[in-house]
């Protein structure tokens, strides 16, 4: 009797201290069309430094309830951001070195993907969802010299400062 109360209690202990694992559901079909997403790795200039990732997703026909997110790729998370009919996202390496290591994967880095897989987040009616693409196209890496690239979504303005001495006052 003792030995089955006091098995029991182990039994329950360890249960109880085992690592929770959560595991994200990637969805199989999603509401848009996706071509075939493609990166390019970068590196900034040698006074600023650093490496990093910019990722092109192609997506068409998104539905209107929703909203595309995030990228996660080799460890890293960035946002994805409309330009030129495409989503784009630069991902910086979190060493600033002249490296093309992949990253540490963080601790509450969600998924465990391989180096030519990455997921794509989006908000679908208030819901939080994602997909897994599989076998990424790598094109030739750049060259940045005055550092990390913006997102290249700084949107034109018409109002534009100058330098013109000429321009006289009426």
């Amino acid at each position: 009797m003792f030995t089955i109360a006091f098995t029991a209690i182990i039994f329950t202990t360890f249960q109880c201290a085992s690592p929770k694992v959560v595991t994200t559901q990637f969805e199989q079909e999603v509401p848009f069309s996706l071509e075939a997403v493609s990166f390019q790795e970068w590196y900034a200039g040698i006074k600023v430094g650093g490496t990093g990732i910019n990722v092109f997703l192609p997506l068409k026909n998104v539905n209107q309830n929703v909203t595309i997110d995030s990228i996660y790729f080799r460890n890293l998370k960035a946002k994805l951001e409309m330009k030129d009919g495409k989503y784009v996202a630069v991902l910086e390496n979190t060493s600033k070195f002249y490296t093309f290591k992949k990253s540490e994967r963080p601790d509450d880095y969600p998924f465990t993907l391989l180096d030519d897989e990455c997921a794509i987040s989006y908000i679908e009616n208030g819901v939080t969802k994602y997909h897994k693409v599989s076998e990424l196209n790598e094109v030739a890496g750049i060259y940045y010299e005055n550092g990390p690239p913006s997102l290249y979504l700084k949107k034109a303005t018409s109002i534009m400062a100058t330098l013109d001495e000429d321009i006289e006052d009426n």
